[in-house]
């Protein structure tokens, strides 16, 4: 209950942010496609922190173990994204060589080529996928092989023990995450006035 209210101010500014619907719905087809049982492995397997202090200035992240999964951040009024894969995945021959990149894969994944990009993480075994605009970041959800190396990557680190965000996360929007109704929720912690 503590960490429902610690982090109720942060809640009430995300709703009040212009892309709010479209994070909620985003997270919500998120939770169903890509997080094994997610409400019994909710908080201690995987968190999601709501507007987290860091530089980049994300609105969501969903975190297992001690990675980051998935981040939405602005993009004006829009969306972009951030997903955390295995390189393996997305290669034409399953390597981790990163001259075997499926570019054509990744954009396919998405509304429009110009809509994807990607990082390699320092060890050059981990995918970074960057995607701008909410109606590419669904399709990429949507996508069969997309989703596949996502449930891949998400049950590979909560499968590395308890999740080191813990403490950073956001009941309210687990709830919304969850497709669960929040009103009376919100109306109690209004309330007090948090």
């Amino acid at each position: 209950m503590e960490l429902r209210f610690k982090y109720a101010d942060r809640f009430q500014k995300l709703l009040k942010r212009p892309q709010a619907d479209e994070v909620f719905e985003i997270l919500r087809i998120y939770a169903d496609t890509c997080i094994p049982i997610p409400r019994r492995t909710e908080r201690h397997y995987w968190s999601v922190s709501c507007l987290p202090s860091t530089s980049d200035k994300p609105l969501v992240r969903v975190n297992a173990s001690w990675m980051e999964l998935f981040t939405l951040l602005p993009d004006g009024d829009d969306l972009r994204s951030r997903v955390i894969l295995h390189l393996s995945d997305f290669t034409s021959d399953g390597s981790t060589d990163p001259n075997q990149l499926d570019q054509q894969l990744l954009e396919q994944c998405v509304e429009r080529p110009q809509d994807v990009n990607h990082a390699l993480w320092r060890s050059k075994d981990i995918l970074i996928v960057k995607i701008r605009g909410a109606s590419s970041i669904r399709k990429f959800l949507d996508e069969t092989r997309a989703l596949r190396g996502i449930r891949t990557f998400n049950l590979t680190h909560m499968n590395r023990g308890r999740n080191a965000y813990q403490a950073s996360h956001s009941y309210n929007v687990a709830d919304r995450m969850l497709g669960e109704a929040t009103a009376d929720i919100e109306a109690s912690i209004a309330s007090l006035g948090l």
